[in-house]
């Protein structure tokens, strides 16, 4: 597991692991549009210029269709010279997409010193780990809502693993199973490892000092607490303001690094953090999904 000192050296230009994201910019490649579980805030039904959030794409890339805008960004005398990550984070999950590794190699190949990074649920991880590291996987982000399975069942639909589909605390329990198991493989390989919680207030907010002190334990670098937006079946739900979820991570600082600046970014998002650059670069105002 690497030091503290080689993590930190380890960021250095990666915007959403604390390398400077006034200045340095990634680029989001939406290639991975099949989800392995269904997360109860989550809806992909329709897209606008103006929503910025997870799981939102204007369209989906082929591999090869993504390696033409990393050639058409990096190209930009605007744009290209900011670029320091090129990221797979859906609109579905990664690891669910065999375009995903087909993207990453092509990348890796033609823009060597692009950083790698890659966003999942971790259903997968485990069995994938291997093959990102060998593959020149710089980061990695892994969502993890909760700890306990009780507590998972109440923002998981279902989990399909596998072929079979699973539901309730039997689900919950094998995602966060592997979530786990999958991340301290990637600690012991030495990857960059953020993990990204969504509180959901009067769900999982108990959840949050347990999560920093397991995936800190496990080789993760910051931790990034993001406010629920209430869509699908928890649309109902009344997301933290923002003094709560300041509260939680000053509670939970002095466990693991609190990652403050996270804006939600879309799938297919470019640029800098908060100042996406995709609508300048061929992207439609308003497009279904």
């Amino acid at each position: 597991m690497a030091t503290a000192c080689e993590m930190k050296n380890k960021i250095q230009g990666h915007p959403c692991f604390g390398g400077n994201h006034h200045k340095n910019g990634r680029m989001h490649l939406a290639v991975a549009p099949r989800c392995n579980i269904k997360c109860g805030y989550c809806s992909r039904k329709h897209d606008c210029a103006n929503e910025s959030r997870p799981g939102v794409t204007s369209r989906i890339l082929t591999p090869q269709e993504a390696i033409e805008k990393v050639r058409e960004v990096m190209a930009s005398p605007v744009v290209g010279p900011i670029i320091k990550v090129v990221g797979i984070a859906g609109p579905g999950d990664p690891l669910a997409n065999e375009e995903t590794f087909e993207t990453f190699k092509m990348v890796k190949e033609e823009f060597p010193h692009l950083m790698l990074c890659l966003s999942t649920n971790g259903l997968l991880l485990p069995e994938s780990i291997d093959r990102l590291y060998e593959m020149g996987l710089h980061s990695l982000t892994v969502t993890i809502n909760a700890v306990d399975p009780e507590v998972g069942a109440r923002i998981y639909r279902h989990v399909i693993y596998h072929g079979r589909q699973y539901t309730g605390v039997e689900g919950a329990r094998i995602l966060i199973a592997n979530q786990f198991e999958g991340l301290k493989r990637a600690g012991e390989l030495g990857l960059t490892i953020k993990v990204n919680s969504v509180l959901v207030p009067g769900v999982n907010d108990d959840q949050m000092p347990l999560i920093a002190k397991r995936v800190k334990e496990l080789g993760a670098f910051v931790m990034n607490i993001m406010p629920i937006i209430p869509q699908a079946e928890l649309a109902h739900i009344v997301p933290p303001s923002e003094e709560r979820v300041a509260e939680l991570r000053k509670a939970n600082e002095g466990i693991i690094g609190q990652f403050a600046h996270c804006k939600q970014c879309r799938a297919d998002a470019i640029g800098l953090i908060g100042k996406d650059l995709n609508m300048t670069i061929g992207q439609s105002a308003c497009a279904a999904p």
